[in-house]
């Protein structure tokens, strides 16, 4: 199956985290910058799509049930439902964070559209058995609900509040173009486009960082948009440690690989072990040796693996298990974050923003947590998944923020993932 994309960010991108990056960008951004990125992200969502329907076909975009996938048809109609849910069936929409969740809804546009694409009601399974409309239909609605954003968005001078939904639904759309890249990465879907060269080759000397210990922000505050779970802002205070500079790359993670790694049961926490023996074979995802050298595969075809760039498509298990292996150990995600934070301050070198990173942590509340009136997005999940910070190659650069807190589950391989370690001590 080959899946031809058009769009996507560029190929070379703003280093994340700096004070002019599109990630700190956007949570301040004025109606016109919000209008402006809202067409440029829809642009690239629907050549995607257009991507899938020739690889998949047009009747149904069928791919086989998974738990880690959604239909792209009910994917692409959930975007447009949830867009229309905050903002045009809204009548609280100006009051941000402060509307109330409970709040009756004007209609859809659609009619039967809740019981289609409301992902918090419509259980994941029942998705693959829907009678969605139609490709043609489904964009239709996209476009109409659109046309309605792009009116409603306030003119001249608004506050935080009355742009929350408008940048929640930017940015939700962003997150459903990832896991698309996911999907086809997941389905060995090849991709006709030059991914950013984020998933290229590090250098080989980025070494470690002795990150001072002090009172390090973490966080978001009030100002602009956040995440719920990225509130409230504090100041913990963060011991020494030392970090490396950059990703785990392959030249680094295989000789735990050949050394037996992935057989040694002293290497993994038991769960690790548990999950190891049921659902690996021994082998990170997507690489096998051949012809006498390592190969990984990409959207669907086999290539030389290089072993410069990071390693990825690893679990939580794998890299927890490569930090015993190396007397090593996975950083907290307040270490993650001081790190990169102090780093563009001091534009110290710290590379991020290439695989999603495994840390220590795992996912909960923050003091004084309170459910945005999304509260499906991060309450549900606080359950002791770990946390991953950073982004991936796939990631768009706006999504891109220090604060931002990833979760997933510690078997998770689909995901772009890998991590980097901290010295010990």
């Amino acid at each position: 199956m080959q899946l031809l994309i058009q769009a996507h960010a560029p190929t070379r991108r703003p280093a994340p985290g700096a004070a002019d990056s599109p990630g700190l960008r956007i949570r301040s951004a004025d109606a016109e910058q919000i209008a402006l990125a809202l067409r440029e992200g829809r642009e690239q969502l629907l050549a995607m799509f257009s991507g899938f329907e020739a690889a998949l076909g047009t009747q149904g975009l069928a791919i086989a049930f998974d738990p880690v996938l959604n239909l792209p048809l009910w994917e692409l109609g959930h975007i447009g439902w949830f867009e229309e849910w905050w903002i045009r069936r809204n009548p609280e929409r100006t009051r941000g964070t402060h509307c109330s969740a409970a709040l009756h809804r004007l209609d859809s546009l659609l009619p039967g559209a809740d019981a289609l694409y409301d992902s918090s009601n419509v259980p994941h399974a029942t998705r693959w058995h829907l009678a969605l409309p139609d490709a043609d239909a489904t964009r239709a609605y996209l476009a109409r609900v659109r046309e309605q954003t792009l009116a409603l968005l306030p003119t001249g001078a608004a506050d935080a509040q009355a742009l929350y939904f408008f940048r929640l639904a930017l940015l939700h759309e962003d997150m459903h173009r990832e896991a698309w890249f996911m999907m086809a990465q997941h389905l060995n879907i090849e991709l006709g486009l030059a991914l950013p060269e984020a998933c290229g080759a590090l250098p080989q000397d980025t070494g470690e960082w002795a990150v001072p210990g002090g009172a390090r922000r973490v966080g978001s505050g009030a100002e602009g948009f956040s995440f719920d779970n990225e509130l409230q802002a504090h100041t913990p205070f963060v011991e020494p440690f030392r970090m490396d500079r950059a990703a785990m790359t392959w030249r680094r993670y295989l000789p735990f690989v050949q050394a037996g790694g992935y057989d040694d049961a002293g290497l993994w926490t038991p769960e690790g072990w548990q999950w190891r023996q049921q659902h690996s074979d021994g082998m990170p995802l997507h690489t096998r040796i051949a012809d006498g050298e390592w190969q990984q595969r990409r959207f669907g075809h086999w290539r030389v693996l290089n072993q410069d760039t990071p390693a990825m498509h690893l679990s939580a298990h794998e890299a927890a298990a490569w930090c015993r292996f190396a007397g090593r150990r996975l950083p907290t995600e307040f270490e993650w974050e001081s790190a990169a934070r102090l780093a563009a301050e001091q534009t110290e070198a710290f590379d991020w923003g290439r695989v999603w990173e495994w840390t220590a942590s795992a996912f909960a509340p923050y003091a004084g947590f309170a459910p945005h009136p999304y509260r499906d997005y991060s309450a549900p999940f606080f359950d002791g998944r770990p946390v991953l910070r950073g982004g991936s190659f796939a990631t768009h650069a706006r999504m891109l923020h220090p604060a931002y807190r990833n979760y997933f589950t510690a078997d998770r391989r689909d995901v772009f993932a890998g991590f980097r370690s901290c010295a010990m001590g």
